[in-house]
C-alpha cells in the first residue's frame, strides 16, 4: 500500500498511467476510490494521482484544523512523491482546498477544473450540515452513509443502481473515521470563506457543477465563475452531486476539453 510521511500525517495515494501529471481531489469522503470513473480515463493522457485526505480513508485519522490545512497535507504529498507543477480538479470539498491552491500557491497549477463546490458554508449548506452531523453523532454510520447518498445522487440514479451503491456505501462506510474526525472535516468545511480573493484567481479555471445538485447547489458554481477572471462555467442537465460518477462519460469528455484547449 502506498503511504509517505507528508506535513506530520501518513498518507495513502495512488499514481496511474504516463503524461503530465493530474490531481484529483475528493470530496467531504475524501478518498481516492470516489475517483473510479475518472482514473482509467484520464489515465490514458495524463499521470493520474489520487489520495485520501487527513481525516479519511487509509490516511491518518486526524482532527483537521481547516482547509488550508488539507492545502498543507496536499502540497506535502506532491513535494514528496516529486510533483511539482500540476492539472487539479477537486470536487466539492476538494473544490475548496483548489480555491487555496489557486490563491496562494499558483506557481504549483498548470490548469484548474472545481467542481459541485462552494464559495462559503452559507444558510443552506448550514440546514444541510446539521442534519447530516446529527445523523452522525446520534444514529451512526448507517444511516449517515444512507443520508450522504441521498445527496450525491439524483433519485433515478439511485433506482437504477441500487445494488451497486449499496456495494459502494458499504466499502465507504469501513473506511469512515470516528465521528469526532469527520465534524472536525465538517466544521472546516462550514467555516471556509476565500469570497474575497477569488479575483486573485489567474489559472485557467474550469467550473463545473450539475444543474440538480443539491448539496453543492449550482448558485455556488455561477458566482465562483463570475468572481474568477479565468473561468469558464458548464452546467450539466442531471448528475447530482457526483456528476462525474452518474454521468462519467459526459463529465470526462467535458474536463478533458477544457485540460487540452489551446
Amino acid at each position: 500500500m502506498p503511504v509517505v510521511s507528508a506535513n506530520g500525517i501518513q498518507q495513502y495515494y495512488e499514481i496511474t498511467g504516463d503524461g503530465s501529471p493530474l490531481v484529483l481531489v475528493a470530496g467531504m469522503g475524501g478518498t481516492a476510490n470516489y475517483w473510479e470513473e475518472q482514473v482509467g480515463f484520464f489515465s490514458q493522457h495524463y499521470t493520474v494521482i489520487t489520495y485520501d485526505q487527513r481525516g479519511t480513508g487509509r490516511s491518518n485519522h486526524s482532527l483537521v484544523s481547516g482547509i488550508e490545512q488539507l492545502r498543507d497535507d496536499l502540497l506535502a504529498l506532491l513535494d514528496a512523491i516529486g510533483f511539482d507543477r500540476v492539472d487539479l480538479l477537486g470536487h466539492s470539498t476538494g473544490g475548496n482546498i483548489a480555491q487555496i491552491v489557486a490563491i496562494e500557491n499558483p506557481d504549483r497549477l498548470a490548469r484548474l477544473v472545481i467542481y459541485a463546490s462552494t464559495t462559503h458554508g452559507d444558510h443552506y449548506r448550514s440546514k444541510v450540515w446539521r442534519i447530516r452531523r446529527s445523523i452522525l453523532e446520534q444514529q451512526g454510520p448507517a444511516l449517515y452513509g444512507d443520508m450522504s447518498s441521498l445527496m450525491l445522487y439524483p433519485p433515478r440514479w439511485i433506482v437504477e443502481n441500487a445494488d451497486k451503491l449499496e456495494r459502494q456505501q458499504a466499502e465507504q462506510m469501513k473506511m469512515l473515521a470516528p465521528v469526532d474526525v469527520m465534524t472536525s472535516r465538517i466544521e472546516a468545511v462550514q467555516n471556509f470563506d476565500r469570497r474575497d480573493q477569488l479575483s486573485r484567481i489567474s489559472t485557467k479555471t474550469l467550473v463545473i457543477c450539475s444543474k440538480d445538485d443539491t448539496q453543492t447547489p449550482s448558485y455556488f458554481s455561477e458566482a465562483l465563475a463570475a468572481k474568477i477572471p479565468t473561468a469558464e462555467l458548464i452546467l450539466v442537465d442531471y448528475g447530482g452531486h457526483a456528476c462525474s460518477k452518474t454521468v462519467p462519460q459526459e463529465f470526462n469528455e467535458l474536463v478533458l476539453g477544457f485540460l487540452q484547449k489551446k
